[in-house]
């Protein structure tokens, strides 16, 4: 009988220890679940932005900002890389990223592509933008007109300040790029690529975004007795921070103002951020100050 209590009672504790190890794996898996529920409830913030420098420098963009406007709104935040701006244009239509860096044309058209989307910080040049004319530094070459028969790049075919407006100057100037240059004119995708190839002799003549060429010519990245500076256009609006208007309804009331302060609070302590964007601070915008952009593009045919 003896023997048979002791085995009674190591049943007993085996049965207990297994009922207990049980209910804490149980647990265990319970609280997984639920954290895994949670991580996938998580709201995430996504920005993007027009991919028109290099590769390198928007990954550090990606990280940057991300890092900053995680401490400063409280949420998940990421950047979302892209490439091209047709994509950028997409992606927050279709509301996979709740806000992008764009240039003046494609902010205007995810705004159109999402309505009640608003323009809401721009750097301070960016009120006053202009494109500037490359050409070979041995032609003879003074003005837009001269460029009749030579080889001719553009930047994106989505670019504001490396396209459209370009664009428009040359017709201003009596010159089609379709038909007036010596061939249709090149594509390169982005400014820094526009310069290097007119630099390299892969064609004669280009425009760009001001920001960048200057950048490359005070970091002695341009070869000047190759390629030079000829016309700078006349001022418009250009790049601006754009956000979906449906954010305060999936992040809770007052977060695009939030999203707002914080891009207009990034100084010096942000010096990382400034430099990135080659700007000194950012300011308010609005929609508004893109109509004249809006316009040249349908002139041009570029939204219909």
């Amino acid at each position: 009988m003896r023997g048979d209590h002791r085995k009674l009672s190591h049943k007993r504790v085996f049965v207990v220890s297994t009922t207990i190890a049980l209910a804490l794996l149980a647990a265990l898996i319970s609280a997984g679940a639920g954290c895994a529920k949670s991580q996938e409830n998580e709201k995430v913030f996504r920005f993007s932005g027009i991919p028109d420098q290099d590769v390198a420098q928007w990954a550090r963009r990606y990280t940057t900002v991300s890092d900053y406007l995680r401490k400063e709104l409280g949420v998940r935040v990421e950047g979302v890389p892209t490439m091209d701006y047709a994509a950028v244009v997409t992606g927050f239509e279709r509301g996979d990223i709740q806000m992008a860096w764009f240039g003046g044309l494609t902010g205007v058209q995810a705004r159109l592509a999402a309505p009640d989307s608003e323009a809401i910080a721009q750097r301070p040049r960016d009120a006053d933008f202009h494109s500037v004319f490359i050409i070979q530094a041995d032609l003879p070459v003074e003005k837009l007109a001269d460029l009749k028969e030579l080889a001719f790049a553009f930047g994106s075919e989505s670019s504001t300040s490396g396209h459209l407006m370009p664009r428009y100057f040359l017709l201003e100037a009596g010159i089609d790029p379709d038909k007036d240059f010596n061939g249709l004119p090149n594509y390169s995708g982005s400014h820094d690529k526009t310069w290097k190839m007119v630099e390299s002799g892969a064609y004669q003549a280009g425009a760009l975004n001001e920001a960048v060429w200057e950048r490359a010519v005070e970091e002695g990245r341009v070869d000047l007795s190759k390629v030079r500076e000829f016309y700078r256009t006349p001022p418009y609006y250009d790049y601006n921070w754009t956000i979906r208007g449906d954010v305060d309804r999936v992040f809770g009331d007052g977060f695009k103002d939030k999203v707002k302060a914080a891009l207009l609070a990034i100084g010096p302590a942000d010096q990382e951020i400034l430099n990135l964007f080659n700007a000194d601070r950012f300011i308010e915008t609005r929609n508004e100050n893109y109509d004249a952009i809006e316009s040249v593009a349908r002139q041009v045919g570029i939204i219909r």
